[in-house]
């Protein structure tokens, strides 16, 4: 998924980028409120996590007047004050979690992995006929044996199985897996779908190519 990390630290912003995209998300970094509130009005994300001592417009702010436009993203609030007036302030301002510093990274990772079930109303585990994606540990299972997959074709299959029944854009992907610094080949999407596909459809499941749109993958019970 899509992630926008806000974090004027720049040792911890390296490690937490570093950390995410290891678990196979898109990560955006900026550093101040006023980037951030920019971002936010700009690209479409899964998630904010968003540090409340920011230079000039605070966390508290961007998260204001992103709620004011009605965005219903997932945010985490980071402070490093770890008092009841800046939580109960953040959580009545519309954060859905908050974690103060210093954390363990698979505190953080934890918090991430749940705020982005919640936000796309999902389960630890995305299930297609004897197809089971475990969200938590990243690990793909067909009837009980494990995949081999690379984490971008994780990534595929995870916003594949989530939009399941719908037909998910070259421009959808490349958005969600994809930061600002990334760089992306005009066909890596193809090669990546190319290679799920070689590994899934010997099990049965297919992934659909829906000419000029995208990709689809059908929803299990409409498969009989």
């Amino acid at each position: 998924m899509r992630i926008l990390l806000v974090e004027d630290d720049k040792v911890l912003a390296d490690a937490l980028s570093r950390a995410l995209v290891q678990s196979a998300h898109a990560v955006d970094h900026v550093s101040t409120g006023e980037e951030a509130d920019h971002a936010l009005t700009l690209a479409i994300y899964d998630l904010a996590i968003l540090d409340i001592g920011l230079p000039g417009l605070s966390g508290l702010d961007v998260l204001r007047r992103l709620r004011a436009r009605r965005s219903t993203i997932p945010v985490l609030m980071l402070t490093a004050f770890d008092s009841l007036e800046d939580q109960v302030k953040g959580l009545d301002l519309g954060a859905d979690d908050y974690l103060a510093k210093p954390f363990d990274l698979p505190v953080l990772e934890a918090r991430v992995r749940a705020l982005l079930r919640r936000g796309s109303n999902s389960t630890p585990y995305l299930e297609h006929g004897l197809l089971r994606f475990d969200t938590v540990g990243r690990r793909v299972f067909h009837d009980k044996k494990s995949l081999d997959l690379s984490p971008r074709e994780l990534a595929v299959l995870e916003l594949l199985l989530m939009r399941e029944g719908r037909v998910v854009s070259k421009e959808q992907m490349v958005n969600h897996l994809y930061g600002w610094g990334d760089e992306v080949g005009a066909n890596a999407i193809e090669v990546y779908v190319y290679r799920l596909r070689k590994k899934l459809e010997p099990l049965g499941c297919e992934i659909r190519t829906v000419r000029g749109m995208g990709y689809l993958m059908e929803r299990a019970d409409a498969e009989d």
